[in-house]
């Protein structure tokens, strides 16, 4: 297995939206994430949470596009653009960069979002 070979994989299932699955797939129990919010999590199941809240407040997926991806050893960059219909009639559009540092296993040991602009 190459971290190539997974990280393709894991933005594959981001950009179908099925963000949650990614998570449970890619992320090793004690990944820890941090965003341009000021917002982390400490591991795999905080990770969960926080995705499965976000995912089950989206009304609309309108689109997800993957830009680009970079991979060098064990981090890669994968560019997204984002852009949500809310349930509480609020939209969401992010053009993020998301770093991701990856272990010997082919898991997510760290993943952070940068805005994209």
């Amino acid at each position: 297995m190459s971290i190539k070979d997974q990280v393709t994989k894991i933005d594959n299932l981001v950009s179908k939206g099925a963000i949650v699955d990614a998570v449970k797939t890619f992320f090793s129990e004690s990944a820890n994430t941090s965003d341009y919010n000021n917002l982390t999590t400490v591991n795999k199941n905080e990770m969960l949470n926080k995705m499965e809240g976000f995912t089950n407040s989206i009304s609309k997926v309108n689109e997800i596009k993957l830009h680009s991806t970079i991979v060098d050893g064990f981090s890669s960059a994968s560019e997204f653009t984002f852009d949500f219909d809310m349930k509480d009639g609020s939209k969401i559009f992010w053009h993020e960069i998301i770093k991701r540092h990856w272990d010997e296993n082919g898991k997510v040991i760290n993943e952070k979002y940068f805005l994209a602009n």
